[in-house]
């Protein structure tokens, strides 16, 4: 083992190539450390600078003798490795933020929606019983009018009245709608105010 320790990098390197575990500790006593130093210094975060540092040499234990140092420096290949290793885990961080925050975003949107959906219906059910105790005459001119779309001229040929009349029978209803609902607005109002 000691002999281990007086090799140089290249040699140890050729080594962990072969498998060999007491070259691997070797590398992995000289280096670990300061790996571990600068993986800290930018992830502030004790337990992902392990986890980029073992990853590292995880990688290096594996792939050993695809590994062709230039210039013989082990040193900066594993400090470029833990580099790239912590760019990675910030990457996906960021992803993971982006995807969560979308989520969130779409949830608020979906809850506000879904509100809105279910106000618009009870207020749409709340209108259509103040609409179905209109006089007769009044509400079928009205609805005519507002659902079915028609012209007050239209109506009054089916209705067998006059266009004044028809007029008349809109407006009405209409002021009878906005006095009636008033009350419902202003809770709808109040409700998203509040």
């Amino acid at each position: 083992m000691s002999d281990l320790h007086q090799m140089t990098d290249i040699e140890l390197l050729h080594l962990l190539g072969q498998g060999d575990a007491g070259a691997f500790r070797v590398v992995f006593l000289k280096y670990n450390r300061q790996l571990y130093a600068a993986a800290y210094n930018k992830l502030r975060d004790r337990e992902e600078a392990k986890d980029a540092v073992q990853d590292v040499f995880a990688k290096l234990w594996s792939k050993a003798s695809g590994i062709s140092l230039r210039n013989a420096d082990l040193s900066s290949y594993l400090h470029s490795a833990v580099r790239h290793r912590i760019l990675d885990m910030l990457s996906k961080k960021k992803l993971a933020g982006n995807y969560l925050e979308n989520l969130q975003d779409y949830l608020e949107r979906s809850e506000e929606h879904t509100d809105c959906l279910v106000r618009e219906r009870q207020m749409k059910e709340i209108i259509e019983k103040e609409i179905a105790v209109l006089p007769p005459r009044m509400r079928e001119a009205f609805v005519l009018s507002r659902h079915g779309h028609l012209s007050h001229k239209e109506i009054a040929q089916q209705m067998n009245i006059t266009d004044q009349t028809v007029t008349d029978q809109v407006k009405k209803a209409l002021k009878i709608l906005k006095e009636r609902l008033s009350y419902y607005l202003l809770i709808v109002i109040l409700l998203n105010i509040f």
